[in-house]
């Protein structure tokens, strides 16, 4: 990304980041911030960003850039990926995503961890899990969802009200023992 910038914003870099301990630093700044966007993605974002301007961009024109770069494919941004798998009812597969790729990320991030450890711990399981499903897509991948089994049909009959009691008591008794 870096190398883009300097090659297409040559004189505004230079005159940005003069000497490598500055370039350093916020390279440092830009990848923690970037953190959430798969590679592919910062890249895209950094060709938007000269695409679109004739000025060395600022981070968060990047961070917009990087998002902008996700809407031709239909995917919400990481963070938004992750709450919306974090609080998705069962079953999964039934409910209305957003995108596919959310959730296969949650799938394979694991339901349980999402729904039962805190932040620190799953968010960086999701994050890496909705990278590389992200970059699937990007890739063009077409992701469907399986759509779940249904019941298996019943018989229409209903329980007579003795048969019920008699079950009941039956069920009353392995428990007593």
């Amino acid at each position: 990304m870096f190398a883009l910038f300097r090659l297409n914003y040559h004189n505004q870099f230079y005159a940005a980041y003069p000497d490598s301990e500055q370039l350093n630093q916020v390279k440092k700044l830009w990848l923690e911030a970037l953190a959430d966007y798969p590679v592919t993605q910062v890249l895209n974002g950094a060709k938007q960003a000269i695409e679109t301007s004739e000025y060395l961009p600022t981070l968060n024109r990047m961070i917009e850039c990087c998002r902008d770069s996700l809407s031709p494919y239909g995917l919400p941004d990481a963070r938004s990926a992750y709450r919306e798998a974090c609080s998705a009812a069962s079953p999964k597969s039934a409910q209305p995503w957003s995108h596919p790729a959310v959730y296969f990320a949650g799938r394979d991030a694991d339901w349980f961890l999402l729904a039962s450890e805190p932040e620190s711990k799953s968010w960086p399981v999701f994050q890496q899990t909705y990278q590389h499903w992200c970059g699937r897509v990007m890739a063009g991948e077409q992701l469907e969802i399986e759509a779940p089994e249904a019941l298996p049909p019943s018989s229409g009959e209903v329980s007579s009200r003795e048969d019920a009691l008699a079950e009941l008591e039956k069920i009353r008794q392995q428990l007593s023992s």
